[in-house]
């Protein structure tokens, strides 16, 4: 289901809850504030072997039109801390996922 109005997707990403401040920063472009979920969710992998090992894997979720321009190689700060974007994930529904890198 697509959000309807770009308020109703403002409204999920207030700061009051769940959502967090950011600085985005295109590649050679100029920083920009948005307001996205933040989570630091452990991924379970597998070596190859039967031993398993858990690694971090840090997103951020915010309006498509906040990060319209996102690409590989982008910075973001959230809390202070420096990331990478390594994937962006746009779903057509209003929010994207930004996978990140700490840096």
């Amino acid at each position: 289901m697509a959000v309807e109005t770009a308020t109703e997707l403002a409204i999920f990403f207030e700061t009051d809850d769940f959502a967090v401040d950011a600085t985005f920063t295109p590649v050679g472009g100029t920083a920009s504030t948005v307001k996205g979920i933040f989570d630091k969710e452990y991924l379970e992998m597998e070596s190859g072997g039967s031993v398993a090992f858990a690694i971090n894997q840090p997103r951020f979720v915010c309006a498509t039109s906040d990060v319209s321009t996102a690409a590989e190689g982008d910075a973001i700060v959230i809390s202070e801390t420096d990331y990478k974007i390594v994937v962006v994930q746009e779903d057509g529904t209003g929010p994207t996922t930004l996978v990140l890198e700490e840096q």
